[in-house]
């Protein structure tokens, strides 16, 4: 499966970021991507900084005049596209949602289950958690998990995933660094976000990828976050076979050899060994 990657910034303008969007979804399809992944809420400015009503203006229905416009650029493409999107659902409920877009239009929803509340991710003020629970969909006769951001942290949605049938998972991203830590700790941050992702492809057997955004954004308060990019595609044996640097755009195709995952799988049969008698527990919040 070849794989298209597309770390790009964004502005504050809606209809330049979709524009920019159809750009970058036109280049890695002329270049033989099969499925391409945008980073998360691609089309709006990362307004999760702040805690502001007028923010929900940048939602949008699913589906909707956008969904919509992907639909035909993937019919007639012949792609496969995972587009995160702030999404207003009824009655005034809104999500951070993936709308999985095939070559038939709109395949279906994923809504992001781990919603962060941090200095700067102010998730919860917007979106409510996810209540579609995992979602895989087929791409070329394989199937694809879909998950999104803070979700790449817990080892529970990405097993999960691949229990579904999933060989590759999917991280929109949109994670950086706070200006007043990165010297201190930055580095820490980002080897910590790759270590735990790689985790995840070697206990599950499958190809991680996740794009994330670039570029600092500023936030009405005069402060903001520097996206730290780094975008990349991980195989089963936890090995790096791109990563995108952290201040440059990147439009790249990989090519996903899924063929090895039955070796792998056979080889570490991790899904056979498992205990699920004996994990009752993971279904409390604390051990009080």
């Amino acid at each position: 499966m070849k794989v298209g990657i597309a770390q790009f910034s964004m502005s504050n303008e809606l209809l330049d970021n979709q524009n920019k969007a159809i750009n970058v979804i036109e280049n890695l399809s002329d270049k033989g991507a099969e499925l391409i992944i945008l980073p998360e809420l691609f089309a709006t400015p990362y307004f999760c900084q702040t805690e502001d009503p007028k923010n929900f203006f940048y939602a949008e229905t699913i589906p909707g005049n956008f969904t919509d416009q992907l639909s035909e650029i993937a019919k007639k493409r012949n792609v496969c596209i995972v587009a995160s999107l702030f999404e207003k659902s009824e009655p005034s409920i809104f999500f951070n949602t993936v709308a999985y877009i095939s070559p038939f239009g709109l395949l279906g929803k994923y809504r992001k289950t781990h919603i962060p509340d941090d200095p700067k991710y102010y998730e919860k003020f917007y979106f409510a958690p996810g209540n579609l629970g995992y979602k895989v969909f087929p791409c070329k006769d394989e199937l694809i998990g879909t998950l999104i951001c803070w979700d790449q942290w817990f080892p529970e949605a990405a097993r999960i995933s691949a229990l579904l049938g999933a060989k590759v998972l999917v991280y929109p991203t949109a994670i950086g660094w706070h200006p007043d830590e990165k010297d201190e700790i930055g580095s820490k941050q980002l080897h910590a976000w790759l270590n735990v992702q790689r985790g995840h492809a070697i206990a599950n057997g499958v190809f991680v990828v996740t794009v994330n955004r670039i570029g600092f954004e500023a936030n009405s308060l005069g402060d903001g976050i520097e996206f730290w990019g780094n975008s990349f595609v991980v195989n089963p044996y936890g090995e790096i076979m791109h990563q995108s640097q952290s201040d440059m755009e990147d439009y790249i195709v990989i090519d996903l050899d899924l063929a090895i995952l039955e070796e792998f799988r056979s080889g570490w049969p991790f899904f056979r060994d498992r205990r699920v008698d004996l994990y009752s527990e993971i279904l409390k919040l604390s051990s009080d």
